[in-house]
C-alpha cells in the first residue's frame, strides 16, 4: 500500500513539475527556479536524501549557454573514410595499444568475468574522451536540470538529472565531481546519467563506482554496459571484406543476414590480415561508401555497437579501431568512391520525399531511412542497388528518371 501511494505521489509531483514548465513557457529562464523547487519534491519523494537534493541542486542556475550549444548541434555529414581516418589516427592506436598491455590484468579479468576483449573496450574509451583526457569541465547538475526545463527534450533530462542524483545519493561522486560536456555525459567512457546508476560498477573495491579516475571502475563498467546491450562472449564484430563486383548489392545492407559460408559462396573474402567468423555465424554486408568503398561484415555483435551510440558512421568506425587494436591491418580505400556534400544530400532527401520515400527531415545525414529510400529507388530505376547515394542517383532524380 505504501508502495503505491509513494508512486501516485510521484506521478503528481511530475505532473506538478512538468506544469510549472509549461506555465513558464519552459524557454523563460524566470520560470527555471520555480521548476527546480518541484523537481527537488518530485526527487525526494522518488526517494533521494533531502540532504542529497539540497546539496546538489539549491541555487543551482539557467545555463543560457548549454540551450545554445544543445541548439547549434551540427548536422554530422562526414563520409566514413573521412571520420575514420581523422579518428583512427596513429597516436591513438599507439596510445591503445600501450594501455591494453599496461592494464593487462584487468582486461584478462574483464574478459574472463564478461567476455568483452581488450580491443573493444579501449576502442570506446579512445573515440569517447581520448582515453581519460578530455573529459569535459562544464558542471553536470546545471546542464542536466537546464536541459531538464528545456522545451526540447525534458522527459529525457528529467531522468538523467534524477539518475545523477541517485549516483551521488548512493556515494559515488559528489555534485562538485560531476563535469563533463555540455549535455551531461560523466566519466572516461562518456556513460549517460541512467547508464551510470544502472551499469557502473566498482572494480577495484574501494566501496565506489568512480567512472572519472578509476581506471579499472572505467573498464568493467563500459564491459557491463556492452553485455546489458546484447555482447555475445567469444564472437568477432566485424571483419574488412573484398567483394565481387558481379554481386547482386542489394543484399549489402544491415537487414539482411547470410551466414558466412553463404557470403563466401557469394565471392566474399576476408581482405588480407583479417579473418572470417565461423562459417555458420550470421553477418551482414555493409558498404558505407557503396560499392566502390570499403566493405565488411559486421556479426550480431556489430549491434552492440548501434545501441551505444546509433550513428552509423560513428558504430562502424569504432568497431573498425577495435579490429585495428586486435591487429588488422588498415583499411582498403576501395575504388574511388565519393560522398555527395551536405547540399546535394538535402537534395537528394527532398527529391525521394517527393517520389513518396520517408526521409524525415531533409537534413543532409545519410541515416538509416535515406539509405532505404535510397536503395529502392535504386532498384526501381534499374541502380546497382547499394544503398549509397552518388551523382548517378542523384542526377536521375533530378531528370525525372
Amino acid at each position: 500500500m505504501q508502495r503505491v501511494a509513494k508512486r501516485w505521489i510521484v506521478a503528481l509531483l511530475l505532473a506538478s513539475a512538468s506544469g510549472a514548465a509549461s506555465a513558464a513557457g519552459c524557454s523563460d529562464p524566470s520560470g527555471f527556479p520555480a521548476w527546480l523547487k518541484s523537481f527537488e519534491s518530485q526527487a525526494i519523494a522518488s526517494g533521494v536524501s533531502p540532504s542529497t537534493v539540497s546539496s546538489a541542486l539549491d541555487g543551482l542556475s539557467y545555463a543560457p549557454d548549454v540551450v545554445a550549444k544543445d541548439r547549434a548541434q551540427k548536422v554530422f555529414a562526414q563520409s566514413f573514410l573521412q571520420f575514420s581516418d581523422r579518428m583512427v589516427a596513429k597516436y591513438r592506436l599507439q596510445q591503445g595499444q600501450q594501455l591494453i598491455k599496461a592494464n593487462a590484468k584487468i582486461f584478462a579479468r574483464i574478459e574472463k568475468d564478461y567476455g568483452v576483449p581488450a580491443p573493444v573496450i579501449v576502442g570506446f574509451w579512445g573515440l569517447e574522451t581520448d582515453f581519460g583526457a578530455n573529459l569535459g569541465d562544464m558542471p553536470t547538475l546545471r546542464s542536466l536540470a537546464t536541459l531538464a526545463y528545456d522545451c526540447r527534450r525534458p522527459d529525457l533530462f528529467r531522468d538523467q538529472l534524477m539518475a545523477a542524483l541517485q549516483v551521488i545519493d548512493r556515494g559515488d561522486l559528489t555534485a562538485a565531481q560531476m563535469k563533463g560536456p555540455w549535455a551531461g555525459e560523466l566519466g572516461q567512457v562518456q556513460f549517460l546519467a541512467t547508464h551510470y546508476r544502472d551499469f557502473a560498477v566498482d572494480y577495484d573495491g574501494n566501496g565506489k563506482r568512480d567512472l572519472i579516475k578509476s581506471v579499472p571502475d572505467v573498464l568493467a563498467s563500459a564491459a557491463n554496459l556492452l553485455v546489458h546491450e546484447g555482447w555475445q562472449r567469444g564472437q568477432p564484430w566485424l571483419t574488412e571484406v573484398s567483394v565481387p563486383v558481379e554481386l547482386d548489392w542489394k543484399d549489402a545492407d544491415l537487414t539482411v543476414t547470410h551466414p558466412v559460408s553463404v557470403w563466401q559462396q557469394m565471392g566474399v573474402a576476408a581482405t588480407p590480415g583479417s579473418k572470417l567468423g565461423p562459417a555458420n555465424l550470421p553477418a551482414s554486408l555493409i558498404l558505407p561508401m557503396g560499392r566502390k568503398g570499403p566493405a565488411f561484415l559486421a556479426y550480431p555483435n556489430f549491434n552492440v555497437y548501434l545501441a551505444w551510440n546509433q550513428s552509423f558512421i560513428y558504430s562502424l568506425t569504432a568497431a573498425y579501431f577495435a579490429t585495428r587494436l586486435a591487429g588488422a591491418p588498415p583499411l582498403g580505400r576501395g575504388s574511388g568512391a565519393t560522398q555527395l556534400d551536405y547540399k546535394q544530400v538535402v537534395e537528394l532527401q527532398k527529391l525521394l520525399a517527393k517520389r513518396g520515400h520517408d526521409v524525415g527531415k531533409a537534413d543532409g545525414t545519410i541515416g538509416a531511412g535515406t539509405r532505404a529510400a535510397v536503395k529502392a529507388m535504386q532498384i526501381e530505376l534499374g541502380l546497382p542497388a547499394d544503398s549509397f547515394p552518388d551523382q548517378a542517383l542523384l542526377d536521375r532524380l533530378r531528370s525525372g528518371g
